[in-house]
């Protein structure tokens, strides 16, 4: 797996695009040790939609972090698409999260002064796509989201849950194939999360864009396939919402 200059490196999507094989993550050692995550195993196929939850400390997510190359494991491997994460190298996982991964959190982390297009656009200017190409993915981005109207508001302009739907297309406008969020609701009301909840669904169905999200809202995690549910490094169900939430 190699890029540079903005060039996305191959790499096919399987059918399971992410595979966590007997994953440890532990801290400390001897009376101090904490094992975030104790021997986890999971499969994402591509184009699912799945939450991750658990309450606090349940590993959540640490495995939320680790399918996101943001930590590597202590013990166990990470596929991420076939290809043995563990074997790269620092620079090899950043093109990764570049080319592959979209990110979207609870705080919105949007430049506060600048308008929802150029915010949508920044990941694109890191890879140095021309200015007309990078506009008009940005453009579609957010028509994707529904706020094609809204592209020169600033943060201040918008609510709530406009800003989480720009950080959406944000994270979409480098094209990836998996899209994380972590609390994408978390600061937004009831009729805000519906709305953010709507597009993501909208937008897996449309683009086939593999979603992993972790939540503590059963609410939230019910516009999901399917659920896993972590306790205490462990992952002790997985199923359907209706099976894993009744």
């Amino acid at each position: 797996m190699n890029g540079e200059h903005g060039v996305a490196p191959a790499l096919d999507v399987p059918a399971t695009i992410v595979e966590l094989d007997d994953v440890y993550k532990i801290y400390g050692s001897g009376a101090t040790e904490v094992r975030a995550l104790d021997g986890v195993s999971l499969a994402i196929r591509a184009g699912e939609f799945v939450a991750i939850m658990g309450p606090s400390g349940s590993g959540k997510s640490t495995c939320m972090n680790i399918i996101g190359c943001l930590d590597s494991p202590s013990a166990g491997k990470y596929a991420f698409s076939g290809v043995d994460v563990g074997t790269l190298g620092r620079d090899e996982r950043a093109l990764v999260r570049r080319h592959f991964m979209g990110f979207v959190f609870q705080s919105y982390n949007l430049l506060p002064r600048t308008s929802a297009l150029s915010n949508v656009e920044l990941p694109l200017v890191y890879e140095g796509v021309r200015p007309a190409l990078r506009h008009r993915r940005a453009v579609s981005a957010l028509s994707a989201v529904g706020l094609a109207d809204r592209q020169s508001a600033t943060s201040a302009e918008l609510s709530g849950g406009q800003q989480q739907r720009v950080a959406i297309a944000r994270a979409l406008v480098t094209e990836p194939p998996v899209l994380l969020a972590d609390e994408p609701t978390g600061n937004l009301d009831t009729v805000m999360a519906r709305e953010v909840m709507t597009q993501l669904t909208d937008i897996r169905r449309e683009r086939d864009v593999t979603i992993i999200m972790v939540t503590h809202e059963p609410d939230i995690a019910r516009y999901a396939d399917r659920v896993l549910l972590f306790t205490d490094g462990k992952l002790v169900r997985d199923g359907t919402p209706s099976e894993v939430l009744a």
